[in-house]
């Protein structure tokens, strides 16, 4: 068995970063798309959609948020 230089604890880090990251744009995909699609049809759920997904870039890394709002 070769030997790995990552701790147990190092790619569970890695694990939860992923998690958190497609959890957040998805979470912030879907409320995107739902009000558009409350208020303005399929165009709505389309375009809204896709401005969650943006916003669920930006919160996905709180390095970043904060980088941009600094």
């Amino acid at each position: 068995m070769p030997h790995s230089d990552r701790s147990i604890a190092s790619r569970m880090w890695s694990v939860v970063k992923v998690v958190w990251t497609i959890s957040i744009i998805m979470l912030a995909t879907i409320v995107g798309a739902a009000i558009g699609w409350n208020t303005h049809g399929i165009a709505g759920a389309f375009a809204l959609g896709f401005v969650g997904f943006v916003a669920g870039v930006f919160l996905s890394s709180p390095q970043f948020l904060l980088q941009i709002l600094s």
